[in-house]
């Protein structure tokens, strides 16, 4: 019997859905979690999300020895482990090849906090880390390092980190930094000054409204 086999349907789950926003093609990209006993489900090394099935997910130790599982673990998993190590807070992250947000990292040093879903939704601006070699624990360093507070960080000529307490938070801000790298590289492109948002302003929107979302949310 497979061990946390509904949880590694969560990440499959996920994983289509990244495919499904234009965030990942084909094999590419990883969705990881940590369990409760301070291990971490990974998805696969090159394997299309189509027909992944619970049993191809992943289960390693904190030093990526498999544990539990037939396939061999993504190949970014140093990168993803240092992240958990370094960041008890962050319980699920996920890799994207995402375009608009490769995109703006090629001309951007960042995606500011210009827009309120990149306050809300991604906890504030949203740096671009320097390029390391990708498949390397580099990768991780430096997320931990660019991300700060913020959701999300931005690898320099590859994709993106996103990450979460949870699945549904992960998601959430890798779908709202594809969507307003998007609006940005759009509002660049017009050759005009851009509209910027005061520090008081981002302050103001940062506060957490008791009208928004659903109770236990």
């Amino acid at each position: 019997m497979t061990i946390y086999r509904e949880e590694r349907q969560h990440l499959i789950d996920c994983a289509r859905k990244m495919e499904r926003y234009g965030l990942v093609v084909l094999s590419g990209g990883n969705v990881s979690m940590r369990m409760p006993d301070g291990n971490f489900l990974v998805t696969p090394s090159a394997m299309g999300y189509d027909n992944m099935q619970p049993e191809d997910i992943v289960l390693i130790d904190a030093s990526g020895r498999t544990l539990d599982g037939i396939r061999r673990p993504s190949s970014d998993s140093a990168a993803l482990l240092y992240i958990f190590n370094h960041r008890p807070d962050i319980n699920v992250v996920l890799h994207t090849h995402q375009p608009y947000a490769t995109a703006l990292g090629l001309v951007c040093d960042e995606l500011p906090a210009d827009f309120v879903t990149v306050i809300d939704e991604l906890n504030g601006a949203v740096a671009v880390a320097p390029f390391t070699r990708s498949s390397d624990e580099g990768m991780g360093q430096l997320s931990v390092q660019y991300a700060g507070s913020a959701r999300a960080v931005i690898l320099k000529h590859h994709g993106a980190m996103a990450f979460g307490k949870n699945i549904d938070q992960a998601l959430s801000a890798a779908v709202y930094l594809e969507d307003a790298c998007k609006s940005y590289l759009a509002a660049l492109a017009t050759g005009r000054e851009i509209a910027k948002l005061t520090t008081e302003q981002i302050s103001d929107e940062s506060q957490e409204r008791g009208y928004y979302g659903q109770p236990g949310d």
